[in-house]
């Protein structure tokens, strides 16, 4: 499938989740997070759901990292709609969030974070057996993974599909993509 299909029925298929069944996906990708060896990550980038389109919650996972690896520097993102760019800030807690044009929660006051990264999770709307993903379509997270060494973990509510059919040399391969059911290695 090429992924202006694959965008279209992944987005219409994730709406369709109750909220009790979204509820028990995000219990179930905690779960595989927190099986994750945190041990040596200094900084870890997360990106911030977009509820409406029942994205992985991830406050879940950046309470849980807060509470048990408060070492671990927790850096989200600030997307520039006119560039396609985005830049790194240091998560400050809910109270410094603030929803742009666009419904994203962006920080207000974080720090930009210019160092090193040491693990990004992706968001996606789908990914293939291959290790690549469908985003929303504007690049942003594929120039920001070209230009660092970070390990990518994708996080999905659903499984994978067979193959991506458009794939493009500046699409960037997941390392890994967390389910609620298992953690799948590329």
């Amino acid at each position: 499938m090429l992924k202006s299909e694959i965008r279209i029925q992944a987005l219409k298929d994730r709406l369709a989740i109750s909220q009790s069944e979204y509820e028990s996906l995000n219990n179930g990708l905690f779960n595989q997070f927190i099986s994750l060896d945190f041990s040596n990550l200094k900084t870890l980038h997360i990106f911030l759901p977009i509820e409406e389109k029942k994205e992985p919650n991830t406050f879940l996972l950046i309470e849980w990292l807060a509470k048990n690896h408060p070492e671990i520097k927790i850096i989200v993102p600030k997307a520039d709609f006119e560039t396609a760019l985005m830049t790194n800030h240091e998560y400050l807690g809910a109270d410094d969030l603030h929803k742009n044009l666009y419904n994203i929660l962006e920080p207000q006051k974080g720090i930009v974070h210019d160092g090193e990264i040491d693990m990004v999770l992706v968001p996606l709307l789908a990914f293939d057996k291959q290790g690549h993903r469908v985003g929303y379509g504007k690049g942003f997270y594929d120039r920001f993974l070209e230009k660092i060494n970070a390990q990518k973990i994708g996080l999905s509510l659903s499984h994978a599909i067979d193959k991506i059919d458009d794939v493009n040399k500046h699409d960037i391969r997941l390392d890994f993509c967390l389910t609620p059911t298992e953690i799948i290695k590329f």
